[in-house]
């Protein structure tokens, strides 16, 4: 059968679903319905037949239902069949391949973590290897993606990878052996000092929540009197880890969340159905703007039965819940099927895609039109805007040189030269960049192009430019020469003015040349204002209590 008339029989199959279910629920927009279709399925018989060129039917017809779905919110999603591995990837943490992250750097693809234990790593692959071929298909020009498809593959196949190393003049082969690679959703727990224990939590995958309670009862076994649980940046998951993780902490039988949809027979309250590992230690849950979803379940949970302080910044605000649904030819939809609440009864939705706007925006829930919960102790919290932190922390913004720094992958490259050089580290709690080599950094970085332009700068110019578009720049033209001379940057003036935090940046960067992904979050305990700011609220055990009254 041709892919246009498996396309044309797909439509035709959900036209007849779909008149079933209209007939039996709506009969009134059985027509409206009917005729929509038959115009759809028309219009592409019309333009495969008559188009000057040959159009590929299964693209076309994604464009069309991905332009569709694009009306309803970002989280329901048509998944063809040739895109199901990925989405299984994403849900479970688990798939084929050499176990490595991989990404752009100067328009290189770079090796930029190989996961300790897996294949990748065990071969001696290093951060900072460029890929040059896989298989013998060269990939110098291909994307992240593509690259990506080619190193994954049925566990226990082989993939020979031709790899260029800093500091190594030849490129070479490494023959790597794929296998079944399980990215953790904790990638590290560990004691931040002799009574504080952390967990890092990145996904909501399958056994989460496992990991979750393994890492809180390890940590106990260490001596952990306090426990911070870091949902920063976790995009969230499976409704169901969530729920799991939550009761680690809440007593059983304790509602967690509740999901209300147009389906009235899967609406559910979901209570905690085991008994918790702990419902004393003393608790705080980090979270910032990229923390969504299930991740918010998790925060809401314990702020709403007061049972840890939550530090960091406002959440994302996704209060929706998607199921998947089969598709003919092995295709999915993930669609958006409810909206959740958390026990003082609030749904943390911060958008309303159900009204619109007439360009076909969507905003933001006004304060106005926010209502206000309360938590288990009487605290005052809100609906419509994700979850707000009790200990409100500002989002730190790196200097411009430093973003230069980064982007231009200077700091990366230095790294990569300081590694080749030295071939041990101090840990990485303890390990500090020396003077002399900040001053080889700063020498080393003579001969590279990181200019940059600042905010303030970019002000002045549009000052500069609306001043003379309404004719004032005469008058204050002197004004504006001193204040350039002012805030104009020099960059090595700004290399000593922000050394500080500079430095922080390469030592997280050398230090996962040699601890990988657990020294990176080691290395940056000491910098990190919200975890410093976690310690302080436990040494101080009267302000951690007021903060729940």
């Amino acid at each position: 059968m041709s892919k246009s008339k498996k396309s044309i029989l797909f439509l035709f199959i959900i036209f007849s679903f779909a008149m079933v279910f209209v007939a039996a629920n709506q009969p009134e927009k059985y027509f409206e319905i009917a005729k929509n279709i038959d115009v759809f399925a028309s219009l592409f018989k019309e333009v495969n037949t008559y188009y000057v060129d040959e159009i590929n039917p299964n693209t076309f017809i994604k464009k069309g239902i991905d332009g569709m779905l694009e009306s309803l919110d970002p989280y329901t999603n048509y998944i063809p069949e040739d895109e199901i591995e990925d989405f299984r990837t994403m849900t479970t943490g688990q798939y084929g391949g050499i176990g490595a992250v991989v990404g752009k750097r100067n328009e290189k693809s770079i090796i930029l973590m190989p996961y300790e234990g897996y294949p990748a790593h065990k071969a001696g692959l290093i951060i900072g290897d460029e890929i040059l071929a896989i298989d013998g298909i060269e990939v110098t020009t291909k994307n992240t993606a593509d690259i990506s498809k080619l190193l994954k593959g049925q566990s226990g196949t082989p993939v020979k990878i031709k790899i260029k190393r800093y500091g190594i003049a030849p490129p070479f082969d490494v023959a790597i052996i794929r296998e079944k690679i399980k990215v953790e959703n904790v990638p590290y727990s560990g004691m931040i000092d002799k009574t504080t224990g952390y967990i890092k939590l990145t996904d909501f995958t399958n056994n989460a929540s496992k990991e979750v309670k393994k890492a809180l009862l390890d940590l106990k076994l260490l001596g952990a009197k306090n426990i911070i649980l870091d949902l920063r940046d976790n995009p969230g998951g499976l409704l169901t880890e969530a729920i799991n993780i939550s009761n680690l902490f809440i007593s059983k039988d304790k509602e967690i969340v509740s999901t209300k949809g147009k389906i009235a027979e899967w609406n559910k309250t979901y209570n905690a159905m085991n008994t918790a590992v702990d419902i004393e230690i003393p608790l705080v849950i980090l979270a910032n703007g990229r923390s969504a979803s299930a991740s918010e379940i998790v925060s809401g949970v314990i702020q709403d039965y007061d049972r840890g302080v939550l530090i960091g910044q406002k959440t994302y605000g996704k209060g929706l819940v998607q199921a998947t649904r089969p598709l003919p030819y092995n295709s999915q939809l993930k669609i958006t099927t409810a909206k959740y609440y958390i026990p003082s009864g609030r749904c943390i939705q911060a958008i309303d895609y159900t009204h619109r706007n007439e360009d076909g925006s969507v905003g933001h829930f006004a304060d106005s039109l926010k209502t206000a919960f309360k938590t288990k102790n009487g605290r005052l919290v809100y609906d419509g805007g994700g979850v707000t932190p009790d200990v409100l922390t500002e989002d730190f913004v790196i200097a411009p040189i430093t973003a230069s720094l980064i982007s231009k992958g200077l700091i990366f490259d230095f790294a990569s030269l300081y590694y080749s050089q030295h071939k041990t580290l101090p840990p990485a709690k303890t390990f500090k960049l020396k003077t002399e080599d900040y001053q080889n950094f700063v020498k080393w970085l003579q001969e590279k192009d990181y200019d940059y332009i600042t905010k303030v700068e970019t002000n002045l110019d549009e000052l500069v430019a609306n001043a003379k578009k309404e004719k004032y720049f005469d008058g204050i033209k002197d004004q504006i020469a001193g204040l350039k001379k002012q805030v104009g940057h020099n960059k090595e003036n700004d290399l000593q003015t922000f050394k500080s935090e500079i430095c922080e940046r390469i030592e997280e960067e050398i230090v996962s040349r040699y601890y990988f992904q657990k020294g990176t979050l080691e290395a940056s305990f000491d910098n990190d204002t919200d975890i410093q700011a976690a310690i302080q609220l436990f040494a101080d055990t009267a302000s951690y209590a007021a903060k729940l009254k």
